[in-house]
């Protein structure tokens, strides 16, 4: 019972404090633009943020493979580490304005932050059984145009920071070396975008899926 008590306490502790980190990141995000017109520079304004929560999001994985949540490992894995590789390996790495400050990166900002609001929001509502249908219903709603817009940012992001890749070789490999291994991180880059190819339909199929099957119920009741 003690156990039970502690893993709700922190389970509903941990999506409250990432239900913040997101939600000022908008604000600072909105607080930006209604400032300056633009969204050029809000990298500089919430960057910490963005590199502690996004990081934060490494404990999911921990709570997947310790049962304290009934989600699939492998597929948290990915996805958290499909940010991580977009925040630190590209957006924080490169230091271009094409990348920090370009249409990308305020697109994938834009994206990210209404929907880990919402999905937080969702998972400590729900713990505590408190849960309003309005939430429910925006979070498996909103994604149907944000994950698109996610996905074009996060794409046009990895894109932008090529050139650079290229030319700096960052985190690159090289032969000849005593462990006599090559690796190209913009080869690299270029092979995770392209396998948004397949990926990205295979989700959002799932998600339509999963909208359905969790909203279909409200629907045929209401009919």
């Amino acid at each position: 019972m003690l156990q039970k008590s502690f893993t709700t306490f922190y389970l509903v502790f941990y999506n409250v404090m990432m239900t913040a980190g997101w939600s000022s990141m908008g604000l600072l995000w909105i607080q930006h633009y209604k400032n300056t017109g633009n969204f050029f520079g809000v990298y500089d304004k919430l960057h910490m943020w963005l590199k502690v929560v996004q990081s934060m999001a490494i404990l999911e994985v921990l709570h997947c493979a310790t049962g304290l949540v009934r989600s699939s490992v492998w597929l948290t894995a990915a996805q958290v580490y499909s940010r991580i590789f977009l925040v630190w390996g590209i957006i924080v790495s490169v230091s271009e304005p094409i990348v920090q400050h370009g249409t990308g990166f305020a697109l994938l900002l834009m994206a990210w932050v209404i929907t880990e609001v919402l999905r937080y929001s969702f998972y400590w509502l729900t713990i505590l059984d408190m849960l309003p249908y309005l939430i429910k219903w925006c979070r498996y709603t909103f994604f149907i145009p944000l994950y698109p817009i996610g996905v074009f940012g996060e794409l046009f992001t990895i894109y932008a920071a090529l050139p650079y890749l290229k030319a700096s070789r960052l985190y690159s490999v090289e032969l000849p070396n005593a462990a006599n291994i090559s690796f190209s991180f913009y080869v690299y880059a270029i092979v995770t975008m392209v396998l948004y190819i397949p990926v990205f339909p295979m989700l959002y199929c799932h998600m339509l899926r999963q909208r359905k099957k969790i909203l279909g119920n409200k629907t045929t009741k209401s009919n």
